[in-house]
């Protein structure tokens, strides 16, 4: 028997979740009901309340088959008390085509005889997600352009300097000041356009270091694969050979992908920095049971052992210009390590002088 309500609270609030964009939802653990539900659920699992309250199990069935093991363990975090902000996952409704749902804020609470439910707000996502996945297809697109192009341009003005100081040596003999003040002139716009460029590319990754960190659930096999795309279209430019191979066509997992995404970007620039021409550089995705394995090899000139143990510190020692003469502030991959400790993942390396580099990233599934 329902307890009077005196302020009715339970009316008002009925009232708001019926008139609301948004599903409101009491589960009952014990009992394995929901106690509250109301009908927007139906506009978005095409279901009624009634055919659900008491069999909420078939739920499970609705969610999209790649999503249920992270949905059940999410679940199962919550009932360890785990707080959790988000959960975003699939669904597959009669007759269309899949669904993102969010569940905002689901809280563990219990009742005064001692009874648990999990409460919440759940809500369709579908559109924001796709104008989400526009949004960081270019971000990504622009992140990579960045990079190839400031090696396309950093190594030609290079070669302009190089070339400007030896026919500076070549013309002291002349001694022609007017022809020294044009090559000196020469050099320095060249110096000072390749420090413009590493400068402006640095800014933009330091820019993304330093916005907030928000994580979403993607699918990291198709994010990373745009930023592949862009490298593969510039391989002749860049003179090197691009390689990217997963285990899965679909990885899910909770990254800030836009950061996520500029320390790998991160790591391919070192690769082209440090890898002769010709060179194979290539990106894998491996899913594990509990975590995802990244991984960025080349076959470069290496990196020195006595420099492995602070290659990830800021300013470290092992800093050096490219093979072209592309500038290092020795910070990248001290932000890299930053931006994979907030993931709650490590990174670690593997590299001899001569052979190659390989960087691992390992991410939590979570």
């Amino acid at each position: 028997m329902q307890k009077k309500d005196p302020s009715g609270a339970f009316h008002y609030f009925k009232e708001l979740s019926e008139n609301s964009s948004k599903i409101f939802f009491a589960y009952q653990i014990t009992s394995n009901t929901f106690s509250f539900l109301n009908t927007r659920f139906e506009q978005l699992w095409k279901q009624s309340v009634d055919s659900i309250k008491d069999n909420p199990a078939s739920l499970l069935e609705t969610v999209h088959p790649e999503d249920r093991e992270y949905v059940s363990r999410s679940y199962q975090q919550l009932l360890k008390g785990i707080k959790k902000e988000e959960i975003e996952f699939r669904i597959l409704p009669e007759e269309e085509n899949p669904r993102w749902v969010l569940v905002s804020d689901p809280l563990l609470i219990k009742g005064p005889a001692g009874e648990q439910a999990i409460i919440g707000m759940a809500e369709d996502i579908t559109a924001a997600k796709e104008n989400y996945a526009v949004l960081e297809k270019f971000a990504s697109r622009k992140n990579s352009i960045l990079e190839i192009l400031s090696h396309d341009l950093a190594g030609p003005l290079n070669n302009i300097k190089t070339a400007s100081a030896l026919l500076a040596d070549e013309i002291k003999q002349y001694q022609n000041p007017e022809l020294e003040k044009f090559l000196d002139i020469i050099s320095q716009t060249s110096s000072r356009s390749i420090r413009m460029i590493r400068e402006f590319v640095k800014q933009e990754f330091l820019a993304s270091a330093n916005s907030a960190f928000v994580k979403k659930r993607v699918n990291i096999v198709e994010r990373i694969h745009e930023i592949i795309d862009q490298y593969r279209n510039s391989e002749e430019e860049v003179a090197k050979t691009f390689e990217y191979t997963t285990s899965e066509e679909e990885i899910y997992i909770e990254v800030d992908d836009y950061k996520f995404g500029q320390a790998i970007n991160n790591l391919i620039s070192n690769s082209i920095k440090f890898t002769p021409d010709g060179g194979i550089i290539s990106v894998s995705i491996e899913e594990q049971p509990e975590h995802v394995l990244f991984t960025v090899a080349d076959n470069g000139i290496g990196i020195p052992e006595k420099f492995h143990d602070t290659i990830f510190e800021k300013f470290t020692k092992a800093r050096r210009p490219g093979l072209k003469g592309e500038p290092s502030t020795g910070m990248g991959m001290s932000i890299i390590k930053t931006i994979v400790e907030w993931h709650g993942g490590t990174v670690w390396l593997e590299s001899k002088e001569n052979e190659g580099t390989t960087v691992y990233i390992q991410l939590p599934k979570q």
